[in-house]
């Protein structure tokens, strides 16, 4: 049985489901942005401001980051425990796949409270 990241002792369904949500939910803002920046050709930075200052766009944003915060988590978990030790490694590298996940789970939380931060106006 594979272990999933987001949960011990349960199947990696979990983590399937949380990337391909988040995948849609990624695709749709990006089609959302594109469909804005394409239909607003005279794009000023007041109305950019107007568009990122409604409650519906900040929780839009926030959810995208979420998703791509957690889709990158997965990824990089699945990556750094199936490939990086097993495969070019060996099962000597644990301390190795610990250390990067620390690491890289350390960037992933910078990057979610500098997000936050940045999409709600926090100083």
């Amino acid at each position: 049985m594979v272990t999933s990241v987001t949960s011990f002792g349960r199947s990696g369904l979990y983590d399937w489901l949380i990337q391909r949500v988040g995948g849609v939910v990624m695709a749709a803002y990006t089609i959302f942005l594109t469909t804005y920046i394409l239909s607003t050709p005279e794009l000023t930075y007041e109305q950019w401001q107007s568009l990122y200052s409604q409650l519906w766009m900040r929780v839009f944003t926030l959810v995208t980051l979420l998703s791509f915060i957690s889709h990158a988590w997965i990824g990089l978990w699945a990556v750094l425990t199936d490939y990086l030790t097993t495969r070019l490694l060996g099962s000597k590298a644990t301390f190795l796949r610990i250390f990067a996940q620390i690491v890289l789970g350390a960037v992933a939380v910078t990057y979610l409270v500098w997000g936050i931060q940045v999409i709600w106006g926090i100083n």
